[in-house]
């Protein structure tokens, strides 16, 4: 609702009329959900969007779909796949994503996830300690030796003055000065492990997509947020490997069993390279630990029930980790029993924390996780 204000007769109030949204606009929000479904294939999602449109009537006769791909080539969003020789050839190459298109999807998924996230400067992650540091904090306290005289709050002590000394004999004198607290900020490295196992998409449900939603959003609220912090990607089905974050939108499942001690050794091996103090292990998985790597390089796999050796292993990590001063904290897209009962031994050998979750609420439980690890340096 419109209201302005007027001084003499208060409030006006007036019907609220919703600001128009282009063709483009309107059919680009669509457009870039499917493309997170599709894994960045942009013909998969020109299909679907075309049988929506014979279902929804997304299209008109004053905007088509071959518009709104003209629209997508204009503004930078999509280009034609070139030849070996740089040329496009007389006949219509593939659509590619570009990187405008990549970073445009993580803030879809951002606004998806966690809604508007407005910018307001350069976030860190404050800790509970008082003393010097570069945010202030509210809370003034009288001056003692050795206080760094930039963090004089000169209004305060100045009142001092005139209150100890009086208006007409002012001086400022050391019993007069007050100083402003302030809180140190905190880097957080993080290391986000994804689980690309095929169960991800077994049983009719798609969990690799909310997934790599939340991984997306979660890379666009640090870099917007948290500029100072870091965050790497890793995915784990039979190994272990990083992936670039221009990578996210093209994630997909693959024939694989699940290595959680080879994405547990991954992920270690990155942060011990950090040199921020706060570190953390994030995993998103919905299976139990099918696979191992053995001495020989032979994979080891056991898809039936919880093997021991493999569920040894992954504890080991996780003690391993906790001695590393890495909490790890596992978001379980599962509710059987048993495999409840390897959480908890994997959660407290780590000393973590575990979140057995369904796809809907993925995204608000690591958000969420991600603010309170910020108040503490390790």
């Amino acid at each position: 609702m419109n209201k302005d204000f007027n001084f003499q007769k208060g409030f006006t109030f007036s019907k609220h009329i919703p600001a128009e949204i282009s063709n483009f606009d309107r059919v680009f929000d669509i457009f870039k959900d499917l493309l997170t479904h599709t894994s960045g294939d942009i013909e998969e999602a020109f299909e679907w969007l075309d049988m929506l449109d014979k279902e929804y009537d997304i299209f008109n006769e004053e905007y088509t779909l071959e518009d709104f791909e003209e629209d997508l080539k204009k503004r930078g969003y999509i280009r034609e796949e070139e030849s070996e020789d740089g040329s496009t050839g007389d006949r219509k190459g593939k659509n590619l994503l570009t990187p405008k298109l990549e970073a445009a999807l993580r803030e879809y998924a951002l606004d998806q996830i966690f809604g508007k996230l407005k910018k307001n400067g350069l976030g860190n992650h404050r800790t509970s300690k008082t003393g010097t540091g570069d945010e202030r904090d509210g809370e003034n306290r009288p001056f003692q030796y050795g206080d760094d005289l930039a963090a004089v709050n000169m209004t305060e002590s100045l009142k001092n003055a005139q209150i100890n000394n009086g208006i007409s004999d002012l001086h400022l004198t050391e019993d007069d000065l007050i100083v402003e607290e302030t809180k140190h900020k905190a880097q957080m490295s993080t290391v986000l492990m994804i689980d690309i196992s095929h169960s991800m998409i077994l049983y009719g449900e798609d969990r690799i997509t909310p997934a790599k939603k939340v991984a997306m959003a979660l890379v666009e609220l640090i870099k917007r947020k948290y500029p100072k912090d870091s965050i790497d990607i890793i995915v784990f089905g039979n190994e272990a490997w990083p992936i670039k974050i221009k990578d996210l939108p093209y994630l997909k499942v693959g024939p694989y069993h699940t290595n959680t001690v080879a994405g547990l050794e991954l992920a270690m091996d990155i942060l011990r390279r950090k040199r921020n103090t706060n570190k953390q292990i994030f995993m998103i998985t919905d299976g139990k630990p099918s696979c191992i790597q053995l001495p020989t390089g032979e994979f080891y796999t056991n898809s039936y029930g919880l093997d021991e050796m493999i569920v040894n292993q992954c504890l080991n990590r996780a003690a391993q980790a906790r001695k590393l001063k890495i909490p790890i904290t596992t978001f379980m897209i599962a509710q059987d029993p048993y495999l409840r009962q390897f959480v908890e031994a994997f959660t407290a050998q780590n000393k973590g924390k575990a979140f057995l979750t369904g796809l809907s609420g993925l995204g608000q439980m690591i958000f969420e996780d991600y603010e309170k690890n910020r108040i503490k340096r390790i």
